[in-house]
């Protein structure tokens, strides 16, 4: 699919965004490690939570989808089933990686692979902790790259991590894996990361405590099924944020978005570049904050993106570089080498692809150096990465002319809905095969 985009619009109007990708994975994980029925309301409707409930599906957890709602009938703590065939993630390294940790605790053998995107992915940073928990893992590329085979055990053993870089996704498969450790896991952050799976497991009953940045995990404690709303994501929300502050006279309302502060760097960022944003009806959906987004279009100024807040913005990336294009004076990414490997190399993609859109940006090894301009309507493409399609799709929204998004069909990996909430706000955005 390719997206034809224009710039002759104002975006006006309110919509809501998909539930948020990283809560839904988590909701379906350990409400399967619960007992009883776990009932998710929102559930992510993109491609990769799919590939989590398939993948569960293989591992004897009952699902039934109806009104719009998952339900899931949890298998307890060691309640899984050896799979017959191969697990396959997909495009998601969400559900490899935490899949990871949960099958750690599981007596049984199992493999687990992805598509070519994924297969080139490292996965070492999750793989050492679970192997110092007792599982048997081996992967290919001196144990760091899918597809991974994994022997795991009911009785693996608490550990204490340092995570020697911000990941919430190797701190969540340890805690996963930490379910089914008799005694206590101790996970220290050096810097925080996105915390749904610590909130998640404390509403489902977990023995969890969090104090500063250690968190410590009581294994053995059998959890029990809840109801769950997922708020909207905010990762997904970013671009129509993005795209309202950019665009000329827009004003826009986004309703139900999940504020958790770990993952509000894009807030900060945008205000910080000098984004009108009203944060409004702030609220709780089972333990995580939410609220409604009122977006106005702004000028805005060049800024510099580093740690700590880095961490807290690195998905939306891609988007901010076409906010800092559009923006005066120049704006300094850093600290940022992790996006080398992402669904693809996102600085490499950003910095290509802008360029050809007449926008002055350097690549650094661990980030990017933007000057702000006019953008030029030009042929780009996704590089196959849902975040590269969206960001560019914005860009074209206030470049000179048509642009034209080559490969933009991977959206669906997070935001089905996309060209949907885009064209009813007002945008001149049209899909071609």
């Amino acid at each position: 699919m390719i997206l034809s985009v224009t710039p002759d619009k104002k975006l006006n109007g309110s919509c809501c965004v998909p539930g948020d990708k990283s809560i839904s994975h988590r909701a379906a994980l350990i409400g399967s490690m619960a007992e009883g029925k776990t009932v998710i309301h929102n559930f992510s409707k993109g491609a990769d939570c799919y590939r989590t409930l398939q993948c569960l599906k293989a591992l004897g957890v009952e699902i039934q989808q109806e009104d719009g709602k998952i339900c899931i009938f949890g298998r307890g703590l060691n309640g899984f089933c050896e799979p017959d065939d191969l697990l396959d993630a997909g495009n998601s390294g969400t559900t490899m990686r935490l899949l990871l940790g949960l099958l750690a605790g599981q007596d049984f053998f199992s493999v687990i692979t992805g598509d070519p995107s994924l297969r080139r992915r490292p996965m070492g940073r999750v793989i050492d902790p679970l192997v110092k928990m007792g599982a048997e893992i081996s992967a290919r590329c001196d144990n760091t790259l899918p597809p991974i085979c994994i022997r795991g055990t009911n009785t693996v053993h608490p550990i204490e991590y340092i995570l020697p870089i911000p990941s919430a996704q190797v701190k969540s498969a340890i805690l996963l894996a930490g379910m089914n450790a008799k005694g206590q896991t101790t996970v220290i952050q050096r810097l925080p990361s996105r915390d749904h799976t610590e909130r998640m497991l404390q509403y489902f009953g977990a023995a969890l405590t969090i104090k500063d940045n250690v968190i410590c995990l009581q294994g053995k404690r059998p959890i029990k099924g809840q109801q769950l709303q997922i708020p909207g994501d905010i990762s997904s929300a970013a671009f129509i944020m993005a795209a309202a502050v950019l665009v000329p006279g827009s004003e826009v309302l986004i309703r139900d978005v999940g504020i958790n502060p770990t993952r509000t760097g894009i807030l900060d960022v945008l205000k910080m570049m000098g984004a009108q944003i009203d944060v409004l009806e702030q609220r709780s959906w089972n333990g995580e904050p939410v609220a409604d987004l009122l977006i106005r279009s702004s000028k805005l100024k060049g800024t510099e993106i580093k740690n700590p807040l880095l961490p807290r913005v690195l998905d939306e990336i891609p988007v901010l570089a076409v906010a800092a294009a559009a923006a005066e004076g120049e704006t300094v990414i850093s600290d940022a080498a992790e996006l080398r490997v992402k669904e693809t190399d996102r600085l490499k993609a950003v910095a290509s692809e802008l360029c050809k859109m007449n926008v002055e940006i350097k690549e650094k090894a661990d980030g990017l150096i933007i000057r702000g301009g006019k953008l030029r309507a030009a042929r780009v493409n996704s590089w196959g990465d849902h975040r590269m399609a969206m960001a560019l799709a914005v860009a074209g929204l206030i470049a000179d002319g048509e642009t034209i998004v080559e490969d933009a069909g991977c959206i669906d990996i997070s935001f089905p809905a996309f060209l949907d909430v885009m064209k009813a706000l007002g945008a001149a955005i049209r899909a071609e095969n």
